[in-house]
């Protein structure tokens, strides 16, 4: 007969326990992250990561090793939407239409997540799997701007280089205006399809501008945190 302290009936077995601890705590590194990288963008150092999710520095550097590895592992789920954004403007009958769709879909994806925001305009080449999503909407997005250009709406001189060049301008206005003022972004990204659309192209409702109060607001709230830095 066994005794109940004997071990032979537990469920889990020393190791057992041991990944499950593991797990949890990766669980929780990846939420604190989440959570942190969404409000205030990249610059949150590691330390802090580690302070939300209730875990000591050393936990957290051996579940993830580099700054690169947790933003690889945090954003693999975005950066599935952000390929798949391409996907869906491709199949759309009008090239027009499905470039319009496209820019503003990625432009709300900065807005949505501020740490998201910051990745579309920067790269981290030990991120693999991340890189490759991006590759893959990079490859997408020359078929895209080509089949709009083929419309006749997308003005020839338009280049891929334009869409970085946007990505980083709406990360900006995402990180300067915050809560303060979140929908500036809907301007800005009007504004800019109308700048590159050949003349009577249909191009969606400009949204209005933010009120100055709400804009001036922003700039208070700008001043005194600064700009956030990766």
């Amino acid at each position: 007969m066994t005794s109940p302290d004997s071990g032979e009936n537990s469920d889990q077995t020393p190791d057992a326990d041991l990944r499950a601890d593991a797990a949890r705590n990766r669980d929780r590194i990846l939420a604190a992250a989440r959570r942190l990288y969404a409000t205030a963008g990249l610059g949150v150092p590691m330390a802090a990561v580690a302070r939300e999710a209730g875990v000591g520095k050393a936990t957290l550097s051996r579940r993830f090793a580099t700054r690169e590895e947790l933003i690889n592992a945090v954003f693999a789920d975005r950066m599935d939407a952000y390929a798949a954004a391409v996907t869906t403007a491709l199949a759309e009958p009008d090239p027009w239409h499905g470039f319009t769709r496209y820019i503003h879909d990625i432009c709300a994806m900065q807005a949505a997540d501020r740490g998201f925001a910051d990745v579309l305009t920067m790269t981290f080449p030990a991120a693999k799997a991340l890189e490759a999503r991006r590759a893959q909407a990079y490859d997408g997005l020359l078929t895209l701007i080509e089949g709009a250009k083929g419309s006749g709406r997308l003005r020839e001189d338009f280049t891929h280089q334009d869409v970085v060049i946007l990505l980083m301008a709406n990360a900006g206005v995402v990180n300067a205006t915050g809560d303060a003022a979140p929908d500036t972004w809907r301007r800005l990204v009007a504004q800019m399809l109308r700048a590159y659309a050949t003349p009577h192209a249909p191009l969606p409702p400009l949204p209005q501008a933010p009120a100055p109060t709400v804009l001036y607001r922003a700039m208070i709230l700008l001043g005194r945190t600064g700009p956030t830095r990766p």
